[in-house]
């Protein structure tokens, strides 16, 4: 599973529809509204994001990550991977079908 922050619901989507399209991730979940309060060139910054939460196999991990820094408009984009290590599975499986694998 892979965390991404965005600056806004459509830059998020846009994301999104790009790793869905090119099977980089079978799922895609746009969570809008998020408050960021964080560290950013020597102050504390506070903005609205959007979160993106995607569902991939481990194998595809580094892949996502590339994608999404080349597509990502922030210098430094919070692209997170997180182990899945359990679940429902029927929706393990059809995240490894729907990513080729």
């Amino acid at each position: 599973m892979i965390y991404v922050t965005a600056p806004d619901r459509e830059a998020a989507l846009s994301l999104a529809r790009t790793l869905v399209g090119e099977r980089l991730a079978a799922c895609a979940n746009v969570l809008d509204g998020a408050t960021s309060v964080y560290w950013w060139e020597g102050k504390v910054c506070e903005d609205s994001e959007a979160v993106l939460i995607c569902k991939t196999r481990a194998d595809l991990a580094e892949s996502v990550v590339k994608r999404v820094r080349e597509l990502h408009s922030y210098a430094c984009p919070c692209v997170v991977v997180l182990p899945i290590e359990g679940g429902n599975p029927a929706y393990l499986e059809w995240i490894g079908t729907e990513t080729g694998g």
